[in-house]
């Protein structure tokens, strides 16, 4: 998730584990600060954009490593606000704070390595998108009135905006369980593996779900929303690329790639130069993590890192048609090569 909701999820849960045994604005401070540390990993430079793709949320969002952290950083924060006696309660709150972080981080698409080192397979649940205001909001109120109010008389705020946020997250997954049935049963090819279907919300709400089905050769993208009725889902059909994956399996990074995404990625090529992309954040034809590899000489011989090409939508034309299809509306964000789903028909 984002750095403002991370930083206030670790203060609500810091307020509500301390209560009145201490200042609000000490059990925020340090809760906040705890819930950001994680994060710090991503100022570490790899010299590879796709190492600084898979290596993000890895160590640092450990529970393991976390849970270690936790006892000399709650000893250093009872001394130094000498409250010897509260380090068991300081303990257990930033204990709290650092690993709320992963395990919400768990819950977006991106993938989060949360039990090395015993493996550094990244999970991700994908229910919630990495910015939502309904998620962010009430943990964000929840702390200001507990810092605004006297007398520790908002601390019950703070942990009335965990309770909600919490639901939340909890309406996310029953939603991308009822998107994700919708999808299956307007699959674009006969008999799709759900391990082959992707599904994660829109940007910034849990109404509109989009989907990326992949088969060996192709990938279909499709969009579902909870207020679209009885409407089927119409899907854009892409190749993805199956002979550079084929010419190309066995190197490093492409397989790093393979890995991360769950199998969620294409190939392309370009220019004399060769490119992956991660189908699961963006939408076609823009997406967030798009690698130029080099040439195919250059990814023989290693001869020069990948670079990131971030593909950044139109804002002008994504966010109306967002908001519009998020309540319902049966719009196009572009012109798309339609395949409708269907209960039968031949594989690509």
């Amino acid at each position: 998730m984002d750095s403002v909701t991370q930083l206030v999820l670790g203060s609500a849960v810091s307020i509500a584990t301390l209560g009145r045994r201490t200042a609000v604005w000490k059990a925020a401070l340090w809760g906040g600060i705890a819930g950001t540390l994680p994060d710090l990993d991503a100022l570490i430079d790899h010299g590879d954009a796709i190492l600084n793709m898979v290596l993000h949320r890895a160590e640092s969002h450990a529970l393991l490593y976390l849970t270690l952290l936790s006892a000399p950083l709650a000893w250093l924060v009872s001394r130094l606000h000498r409250e010897p006696d509260l380090f068991t309660r300081w303990w257990l709150a930033l204990w709290l704070a650092l690993v709320t972080h992963p395990l919400l981080d768990w819950m977006t698409v991106y993938g989060t390595q949360l039990l090395l080192p015993l493996t550094n397979t990244p999970y991700a649940v994908g229910s919630v998108f990495i910015i939502d205001p309904l998620y962010t909001l009430p943990l964000l109120l929840g702390v200001l009135l507990a810092l605004l109010l006297r007398h520790g008389r908002g601390i019950a705020w703070a942990r009335a905006g965990l309770v909600l946020s919490t639901a939340y997250l909890g309406w996310s997954v029953a939603a991308q369980q009822m998107a994700t049935q919708r999808f299956l049963a307007h699959a674009p090819v006969p008999q799709l593996a759900p391990g082959n279907l992707l599904v994660t919300p829109a940007p910034f709400n849990t109404l509109l779900w989009r989907a990326v089905a992949v088969t060996p050769t192709h990938y279909y993208e499709g969009y579902y929303g909870l207020l679209d009725g009885d409407r089927p889902v119409h899907w854009t059909a892409h190749e993805r690329g199956a002979d550079l994956y084929a010419r190309y399996q066995g190197n490093a990074l492409v397989d790093r790639i393979t890995r991360f995404s769950h199998g969620f990625f294409k190939m392309s090529e370009a220019g004399g130069e060769v490119f992956i992309t991660d189908l699961r954040m963006g939408n076609e034809p823009t997406y967030t993590f798009h690698f130029n590899l080099g040439s195919p000489a250059e990814m023989a011989g290693g001869q020069r890192p990948t670079t990131q090409q971030w593909q950044r939508p139109d804002l002008a034309t994504a966010l109306p048609w967002l908001w519009a299809r998020m309540w319902g509306a049966d719009v196009a964000l572009a012109p798309p090569q339609a395949v409708r789903g269907q209960p039968s028909g031949s594989r690509p």
